[in-house]
């Protein structure tokens, strides 16, 4: 009997380590193909845009609410950031 107990605790730290060595390296895959999809997607994104200009229209041709409502389309594709939204908004409304 000692000796099927003595096999049956073995079995189980064997087992045991088995698992946690399993796991880990299933961690660090994950972690691995994360960092792999972040760098791939963050060498596909276009380099951002330092200011986009406001829209050029001689004065008279184009209303402000259609102006702004290009501004407002820019900023909805991302081509704006909040805050040059703010600024081109600001210089249209006076």
């Amino acid at each position: 009997m000692p000796g099927l107990l003595r096999g049956v605790a073995r079995t189980a730290v064997i087992a045991g380590t088995a698992t946690a060595v399993s796991n880990r390296v299933s961690r660090r895959q994950g972690e691995r193909w994360q960092a792999q999809e972040v760098q791939q997607t963050e060498a596909q994104a276009p380099p951002p845009q330092a200011a986009a200009p406001a829209p050029a229209a001689p004065a008279g041709e184009q209303s402000t609410i259609d102006q702004l409502k290009e501004l407002a389309a820019l900023k909805e594709q991302g081509v704006l950031t909040e805050e040059e939204f703010a600024a081109q908004k600001a210089k249209l409304l006076g």
